[in-house]
């Protein structure tokens, strides 16, 4: 144990800051923290790993980021990068802290970082390929407002010069409004539409075209091992990502074939007494539970609902409940009852159109499930809802239920 590191524990943990010169915010500690605000003020230098990163690693960051998204994207790039470069590192909210890789990294290096909006809060650097999915409402426990929130997101662009890259999803109007600012190359990806300098959907594929150039044929759709037409956005992202480093076609195309689903993110558990079982407990905003129901279609029969209140808003959601295949609703508190508030409000025959269940446990809920999903069926767990309180996280949660499914 190295005794020139002290601890700080307590309610008054943070009382010494004055003590110190530089402090390293971790990421779950707002800049608004009144101590931090207090030290800002006394002239401390506020930093983070993040950004102890960035200002010390001379070789190429793609950074990504997006309410939703991040770590299939991120995981995607890298698998294609690994193709052309095979030291490629994955790092920050998926991968290891960027600390400990600071010291390992060589000066040409590639690291595809994986960003939150709470790493990229007060950060001065932007990376040199930066990736922005989606935003939608999201920490609102975190931020003073979705605004703040927006903000802390812009910064992957914000620092960025004309020799960088910014590839964002043009299907949303905040990224769009984010990359119209951008001082960099900027590359769309759109599900819905041609790009002039991006990637899309044309004959099947998940193209490319640089500038107005021609279109490449890079990825068939269907070698995509993903649910969902979400994750096509994901995809094609990730192919941007390769394009700009210079990987070939057929490589990229490999990769993503070649890919493995990531855990707690449309999971299929298996089939147990004639009920397919899908682990989504990555979907923490409404918006991922949409994308969920849309993913798996008219055969999910009991939805698993409910979590940590973010005080999101839940309409949505209801009105895609109301036209869904569910009967079966069973909600975990604190979310459980006002996403059945909303669903009652959407939704006159709610108390008649739905079963619905509230359970403190997920011994309750899976024992549920089982008893109301008929074979032939889904259940799904995808919460719309963070899961801390009854669970450490989101994994803690998933494997829970996936654990009790089997059992």
């Amino acid at each position: 144990e190295d005794q020139r590191v002290r601890a700080h524990l307590g309610a008054d943990y943070l009382s010494s800051l004055a003590d110190y010169e530089v402090i390293v915010r971790s990421p779950g500690i707002p800049l608004q923290q009144p101590a931090l605000q207090q030290a800002t003020k006394a002239g401390k230098r506020i930093t983070s790993q993040t950004a102890l990163l960035f200002a010390n690693f001379r070789g190429t960051v793609i950074g990504i980021t997006g309410t939703k998204g991040k770590s299939t994207t991120a995981s995607l790039a890298h698998a294609i990068l690994r193709q052309n470069y095979p030291d490629a590192e994955l790092i920050g909210n998926i991968g290891a802290p960027a600390l400990d890789w600071l010291h390992r990294l060589k000066p040409e290096a590639i690291v595809v970082y994986e960003l939150s909006s709470h790493q990229l809060e007060g950060l001065a650097h932007s990376p040199h390929v930066a990736v922005l999915l989606n935003i939608v409402p999201e920490h609102l426990d975190y931020y003073l407002s979705f605004e703040q929130y927006v903000a802390a997101k812009a910064n992957i662009t914000r620092s960025q010069s004309k020799g960088d890259f910014l590839i964002y999803n043009a299907d949303h109007e905040i990224p769009r409004k984010i990359a119209a600012a951008s001082r960099a190359a900027r590359l769309g990806c759109s599900l819905e539409g041609e790009q002039w300098a991006g990637s899309f959907l044309a004959e099947d594929h998940i193209v490319f075209r640089a500038n107005g150039g021609k279109i490449e044929k890079v990825v068939p759709m269907k070698d995509v091992p993903l649910l969902g037409r979400f994750n096509l956005l994901n995809v094609a992202a990730a192919v941007a990502v390769g394009k700009v480093l210079g990987v070939a076609n057929n490589q990229i195309a490999d990769a993503v074939r070649k890919f493995q689903p990531l855990e707690h993110r449309l999971e299929w558990v298996g089939v147990f007494g004639g009920v397919t079982y899908y682990n989504d407990s990555i979907a923490t905003v409404p918006e991922a539970t949409i994308a969920a129901l849309e993913a798996l279609g008219s055969n999910i029969e009991t939805l698993l609902l409910g979590g940590t209140d973010r005080h999101l808003d839940f309409s949505s959601l209801a009105k895609r409940l109301a036209g869904s295949s569910v009967k079966t609703l069973i909600l975990f508190p604190a979310t459980g009852e006002r996403i059945w508030q909303a669903v009652c409000e959407s939704n006159p025959n709610a108390a008649s159109r739905f079963k619905h269940f509230f359970v403190e446990t997920m011994e309750d809920a899976v024992a549920l499930a089982k008893q109301h999903t008929v074979p032939g069926k889904i259940c799904l767990l995808s919460p719309a809802s963070p899961s801390f309180g009854l669970f450490r996280d989101y994994r803690d949660r998933g494997e829970t239920f996936k654990r009790l499914v089997r059992k």
